[in-house]
């Protein structure tokens, strides 16, 4: 079996995470239980490019339950977790392509690997592996039933590929089901993003003026639990619904130029590019610190930020401090890539288990039906999103009411008024 990984001895401590993470993730363990008896993916080669963490272990441990040959390699070049990775390779025979810290050219030949397979289904955190089916690699691309994405950032990159009528297979935006933005994006990345400033700095949060860069669910959920933390929160937006939101939720909405000047920390979820500039780090405290949680390192203009400075030194694991012309200093954390998993774990088990179970079924469903859907984007199935909340409740002991047969039948007419 070809692999590339750091080293098999972590093997040990991977294997003991994963199931650590199993142990929260019961709705997808019910979909690995559905697959271990039935096998829908029987003969069906996947290539995953995820992060490659203890929840997407989980994951490709399900689908190769329900009879698939699966590859994984990372989204992420500081995303992997090296002795997840040595599990998966060692204890599940499962090929991966991934190690922290990889460089760009290493990033690009993992990704290729993963295609040498020949996959009928790939699964994106960012629309890599499509992309390069629709560039270097066009000659697979007939044998794809479809793919699935994750992430915000990866179903803008696809959407585009179907406007412009090029998209070469159906493509199921995960990323759109309810029980995976609402969640995951939410109180996932929320929390994950803290977690990740934490460790990399050990800053205190209350008191502290924390800027949002993006109201969306994932903005959302970052100025949710930094507020909870004690922070002034500050929200920086371009859509004037969401500003309003972010007022209305009981924030400050100003634009960047504005909260350049009062931030002691700044994190981007935009999904898109340069959103903190020269002209915004200039205007920055002395030592402020500056992150994305966004899923590429685009949305920080470090090019600019280097342009600027007399030079720069790591001063804590995954803290770098540039040297302004100016006198101050402006950190970057996670060299600009997504905090959350560069510096911490990512989202917690819970959370990752319906996104994941959206993933496993989506790819069930491309292969039952993945013939007849057109070469666009499509949101999960609403069967599938309502039983995935239907699980995820059953497992935390939860129940809701039904409807009567009186009261489908007054939803159902027009004749039953006031």
């Amino acid at each position: 079996m070809d692999y590339h990984v750091k080293d098999l001895n972590l093997s040990g401590m991977g294997k003991k995470r994963i199931e650590w993470a199993e142990l929260d993730m019961p709705v997808l363990r019910r979909v690995k239980q559905n697959f271990g008896k039935k096998k829908p993916l029987k003969g069906i080669r996947i290539s995953a490019c995820l992060h490659v963490t203890t929840e997407t272990a989980n994951l490709v441990i399900t689908l190769k339950e329900g009879g698939a040959d699966v590859t994984l390699c990372a989204s992420n070049p500081l995303s992997t977790q090296d002795d997840v990775a040595a599990s998966l390779v060692k204890d599940f025979r499962i090929p991966v392509y991934a190690i922290k810290g990889e460089d760009n050219k290493t990033y690009y030949k993992h990704l290729n690997a993963a295609l040498d397979r020949k996959p009928n289904i790939t699964m994106d955190d960012g629309a890599d592996l499509v992309s390069l089916l629709h560039t270097d690699r066009k000659s697979l691309a007939g044998g794809i039933i479809g793919s699935t994405e994750e992430t915000t950032t990866g179903v803008i990159r696809l959407k585009s590929l179907a406007a412009s009528k090029i998209l070469k297979f159906p493509v199921i935006a995960v990323n759109d089901a309810s029980t995976k933005h609402f969640f995951d994006n939410r109180y996932g990345t929320g929390q994950s993003t803290l977690d990740g400033i934490l460790r990399a700095t050990n800053r205190l949060f209350a008191g502290s003026t924390f800027v949002v860069c993006g109201y969306g669910w994932c903005g959302k959920g970052v100025a949710m639990r930094a507020k909870g933390m004690g922070a002034n929160v500050v929200v920086t937006e371009i859509d004037p619904l969401k500003a309003l939101e972010a007022v209305m939720d009981g924030f400050r909405v100003m634009p960047m130029a504005d909260a350049a000047r009062v931030g002691d920390m700044f994190c981007t979820v935009t999904g898109n590019l340069n959103v903190i500039r020269k002209e915004h780090f200039t205007k920055m405290k002395d030592g402020a610190l500056v992150c994305n949680s966004g899923h590429f390192n685009v949305e920080l203009d470090l090019v600019g930020l280097k342009a600027l400075s007399t030079g720069k030194k790591v001063v804590r694991d995954f803290v770098e401090e540039y040297s302004l012309k100016n006198g101050r200093k402006v950190c970057v954390l996670g060299e600009g890539r997504l905090i959350n998993l560069a510096s911490a774990e990512g989202h917690p088990a819970s959370v990752m288990d319906m996104s994941f179970a959206n993933q496993a079924l989506a790819a069930d469903f491309l292969v039952k039906k993945g013939g007849k859907l057109n070469k666009q984007v499509y949101t999960v199935p609403e069967e599938i999103d309502k039983e995935i909340a239907r699980l995820k409740l059953a497992s935390l002991g939860m129940k809701i009411d039904t409807l009567t047969p009186e009261q489908k039948k007054y939803l159902a007419s027009w004749e039953m008024g006031t």
